[in-house]
């Protein structure tokens, strides 16, 4: 592919310099070799959703990409062999070119989740389609509902532990055991800062590099209702780079989010970018702020931040007592009418 990728926004053309451009694929590049053996396509969104209209020639793993690349825990799957198995039975071996598409932002990071996954395995050989069906159809190409099952084939899985960082790993930059490693929060600044808690503490690793919500690298499109800029889910090359200009190739770069599933995008962006050696924490900030045991340190702007439960109970109670008296209304009101 060139190397400058045009990246389809509604109709419009941004030249982007990717360092890796082979990495993303146009619906047109896609169309010319999607019905070539040696390519699978993979719709990232729900089986039900697939069904209603999809890529012609695409598969579905029969449900949402996030899910079935991982378990129940949001984390990847510690066997590999389940990884073998679940991708050779869609045909998929180590020669095939393997793309991700998505449906719409909510299902973009179910495609990036497909992209890392499969480059943690080792494949070589994955793609990702930015705008999803969006793009497809502002390309003129036309959806299918027939659905598409491929020839079994076999996979063999080449980890590279790199791509994925632990928890220990993390640890050990929070408290100054290990340096020089550039650290980005994908989540919202309302997380980094512990003010939207999601877990026991709020707040964000201590040593993070950069807080740079993953909506801060799409392109944004004013909604007419509240007039607030908003994200459509197509990567924007030139906040990415704004964004991440500034950080060193060259250094290990880890993202991190609540549940390492939006960072997979900026890892995506910094592969694109060329980073050296990125990766994505995969158990991320549900695991390393909800462990009390570990006693891992936590940084928020007015110290450490914990869940207040106490809280949250009275406001159910409240939420309670009023359901509880709007049913009575209800009643009353239906009495009075028969």
């Amino acid at each position: 592919m060139a190397g400058v990728f045009l990246l389809l926004v509604t109709g419009m053309a941004i030249g982007a310099e990717w360092v890796n451009p082979d990495l993303l694929i146009t619906p047109e590049a896609l169309e010319k070799n999607i019905d070539k053996p040696d390519w699978v396509v993979i719709d990232a969104r729900e089986l039900k959703d697939y069904a209603k209209g999809h890529i012609p020639g695409a598969i579905s793993l029969g449900k949402r990409v996030k899910s079935a690349l991982r378990d129940k825990t949001s984390r990847v799957f510690q066997d590999v062999s389940k990884y073998e198995n679940l991708l050779g039975k869609a045909g998929i071996d180590n020669n095939t070119h393997v793309v991700f598409y998505h449906g719409d932002e909510k299902t973009l990071t179910d495609a990036t989740v497909g992209f890392w996954v499969l480059e943690y395995l080792g494949h070589d050989k994955v793609h990702f389609m930015d705008g999803g069906l969006e793009a497809w159809r502002n390309s003129g190409l036309r959806l299918s509902k027939d659905p598409t099952i491929k020839e079994p084939k076999t996979f063999k899985a080449n980890v590279v532990a790199s791509r994925i960082a632990t928890t220990d790993e993390i640890t050990d930059i929070a408290t100054g055991k290990i340096t020089g490693i550039q650290v980005i929060d994908s989540r919202s600044e309302k997380e980094y800062k512990g003010e939207d808690m999601r877990a026991i503490r709020g707040g964000h690793v201590p040593h993070t590099t950069i807080n740079v919500s993953h909506k801060d690298t799409m392109i944004k499109e004013l909604d007419k209702k509240t007039e607030k800029m908003e994200a459509t889910g197509f990567i924007d090359a030139k906040a990415v780079q704004e964004k991440f200009g500034s950080l060193d190739k060259s250094k290990r770069t880890i993202g991190y989010c609540q549940t390492g599933t939006r960072s997979t995008l900026t890892y995506l962006e910094l592969r694109l970018m060329g980073f050296k050696d990125p990766a994505n924490w995969d158990e991320s900030w549900r695991v390393y702020a909800s462990d009390l045991a570990a006693n891992r340190p936590v940084e928020a702007p007015n110290g450490a931040q914990w869940y207040n439960f106490d809280g949250v109970n009275k406001d159910i109670k409240k939420l309670k007592e009023k359901v509880e008296k709007l049913e009575e209304a209800l009643a009353a009101a239906q009495e009075k009418k028969e």
